[in-house]
Parts: C-alpha cells; sequence; structure tokens
C-alpha cells in the first residue's frame, strides 16, 4: 500500500480487497512476531494460552485464524490434546506453517519457537475431554500440503491424521474422528506431550470448513479485530464448539486501542495522559503499523463481542487484562509510560453444555 491508504468511509464495511494485504504482509507479520521475535506473544499470549487451554483441558482444538501455525504448534504440544486443526484464508502463512512442521524438511528443531518449552512442561490436565476474511475459500486441490475449504456441496473427506495433508469439503475434515485416534501413551493414561498433529485449512473465520461440535476448544488471536462478518464467525464458532466447550478471545484492547488513542504529553497543562478515541463508533479502516505495512482494522465496542457470544449461546467464564509485558516496556520510553494501561484483552466463553 502507498503511505496514504485506502480511501474509506470508516463507517462502512471495508471492501474484501482489504483482506489482500495480509497476504502481501505475510513475510513482515513471519519476521516480526512469530519464532519468539515478538515480546507480547512470547512473555504473554504464549503463556496465557498454555494456561487457559491447560484449564479446558481439551483433546481437539481449533486454531481460527491460524498463521504460520505458531500457536497451533503450542497447542499442540499440550498434554492431553490428541489433535489440533489450524485454519487461514492467506497461502503464503499457510505455506509457512507447513515448513514449520516438527519434522518437516527444514524446520527449525531448537527451542526458537517461544512457548515450546512451556508447552512441553505443562502439567497434564486431570479431566481428558485459530488472520481470516469473510466468505468461502475456492476448492482446489490440497497439492500445496494444506486443505482448501470448499462450498457446502464438497465431497466430505476424514483427514486420517496425517498432520498437514487434510483434504476437506465445507461440512466435515474428520476432526472428530482424527481427536479420538490412538495416541502414545505416556504409561500413565495420559498421551505424551508433543505427538499431537496439525492440520492447516485454507478457510475463513465465517465459513469453518468442520462439521457441528468438532472440537472441545477453539481459540482466535488477534483475529477477529482484523475482519468484517464478526456474527457470521462467532456464529461458526458457536457451531463447532460442542456443548460445555471453550472459546479463547484474544484481541487489541477495545477501549484502550480505539483509533485516536494514544500516549499525550501536554506542555501546556504540564500533564500526560493517555487519550481515549470514540469508543461507540464502529470504524474501518486500513492502518498502517509499520513503515509500508498497512493492515485492516475494525474497532468494535466491547459489548458487541460479548453480545454476539451469548446469541450463540457461548457465556462469558473469564476476562483477563494484562499489564504490557516487561520485553514491550523496555523498547521505548514512551512505553514505559503506558505501563498501566492493558493493550490487550483476553476473553473465555463456554458453551451451555446440553441437559
Amino acid at each position: 500500500m502507498s503511505g496514504t491508504g485506502l480511501p474509506h468511509d470508516p463507517s462502512q464495511p471495508l471492501p474484501v480487497e482489504a483482506q489482500q494485504l495480509w497476504e502481501v504482509n505475510a513475510g513482515w507479520w513471519q519476521r516480526s512476531f512469530t519464532e519468539g521475535a515478538d515480546p507480547e506473544y512470547r512473555e504473554q499470549i504464549v503463556p496465557l494460552l498454555i494456561e487457559l487451554l491447560t484449564e479446558a483441558a481439551p483433546a481437539t482444538v481449533l486454531d481460527i485464524g491460524c498463521g504460520e501455525g505458531q500457536l497451533s504448534r503450542v497447542a499442540a504440544r499440550l498434554p492431553g490434546v490428541r489433535f489440533v486443526a489450524g485454519v487461514d484464508p492467506t497461502s503464503s502463512q499457510l505455506e509457512a506453517a507447513l515448513e514449520r512442521q516438527p519434522g518437516a524438511r527444514g524446520a527449525e528443531t531448537g527451542d526458537a519457537e517461544a512457548g515450546d518449552a512451556e508447552a512441553r512442561d505443562a502439567e497434564a490436565p486431570d479431566a481428558g475431554a485459530g488472520h481470516a476474511e469473510a466468505g468461502h475459500a475456492e476448492a482446489r486441490d490440497a497439492g500445496a500440503g494444506y486443505a482448501e475449504a470448499g462450498d457446502a456441496g464438497a465431497e466430505h473427506a476424514a483427514t486420517g491424521g496425517t498432520a498437514g495433508h487434510a483434504e476437506t469439503g465445507h461440512a466435515e475434515t474428520g476432526a472428530a474422528e482424527a481427536g479420538h485416534a490412538e495416541t502414545e501413551d505416556d504409561g500413565h493414561g495420559r498421551r505424551a506431550p508433543g505427538s499431537a498433529g496439525v492440520q492447516y485449512a485454507r478457510a475463513t473465520a465465517t465459513a469453518l470448513p468442520f462439521s457441528d461440535q468438532s472440537f472441545d476448544a477453539a481459540f482466535a488471536c488477534l483475529v477477529l479485530e482484523h475482519i468484517e462478518g464478526l456474527m457470521e464467525a462467532i456464529t461458526e464458532v458457536g457451531r463447532v464448539v460442542r456443548p460445555g466447550g471453550s472459546f479463547l478471545l484474544f484481541m487489541n484492547h477495545p477501549l484502550l486501542q480505539v483509533p485516536g488513542s494514544g500516549w499525550v504529553d501536554d506542555d501546556i497543562l504540564g500533564e500526560q495522559y493517555w487519550r481515549i478515541g470514540p469508543y461507540l463508533a464502529e470504524n474501518h479502516a486500513v492502518e498502517e503499523v509499520d513503515k509500508n505495512v498497512w493492515i485492516p482494522f475494525v474497532h468494535r465496542p466491547l459489548s458487541v463481542y460479548v453480545n454476539a457470544l451469548a446469541a450463540v449461546g457461548m457465556y462469558l467464564t473469564k476476562m483477563i487484562e494484562p499489564a504490557p509485558p516487561p520485553g514491550f516496556l523496555e523498547k521505548a520510553e514512551e512505553y514505559r509510560q503506558a505501563a498501566g494501561f492493558p493493550r490487550l484483552l483476553v476473553l473465555r466463553a463456554e458453551k451451555f453444555a446440553l441437559p
């Protein structure tokens, strides 16, 4: 994108072309936010995901907007997790996800990935039990190594448990079957850490290519505030999560990260304060987040997210507003001045269990 961005009325949804910016900027994302490069992922997001998934104790997990799969791989290493699926509409991200699969040719084998050690060392839970755009992905062969989600009439196919090489239709991928496949046992009736497979599919948050009630848990990390079609995406979450299952939503804090918000040094009054932009107004924009890097961003009040979850039978059971982690605050003096303002908001919602 040029420095002027997209000419657009911020009260109206962004054109579908805006989502192509994720394809354009996939390399920037991978360099800046994966494999331990970003302190907020390394020190905050990954540990919180491990903590919340360990509490939920799922056997099957869905990563909505998985990108290059760093959080899918973290989830797959948790004790008790037997199957993980990651979906994303961005081909460049999914290609990187396959390259970074454990055991893939050229994959890193050390501890470069943030959270690997924490996931391997997590306590086994007592109870057994992931950027997406609106619309359907086009059906095509899965020769690239990840599945392409088709329309509702596409042929159903089970994954077969081979990591990263599923062929999938719109309605079913066999995640449920994969979640109950035999896995390596640690000798105490628990799955050995690190043996879960990860399947990737090119699909959108508003058209998840899985059958109803396929997953014990799902999560979306820094995804839903970048897409149109929020209600459709939340409806899909409610459809694919089993009764009693959990959904973890990580997002930029919608109050303190409103467009127009920021740290202000008032030389006239001799004060410093955090200015909050127009919170109640939805804002659809393409923002420059780094030099010549533009991505879509949709601001919505928090109530929009909570009410959408309630509408599909998911109720809020936890809300976390963590302080920015030390690694982020150390990057610049102005960041340290804003240490009392959360950048991240995490919601845990649970689906009503059937009587």
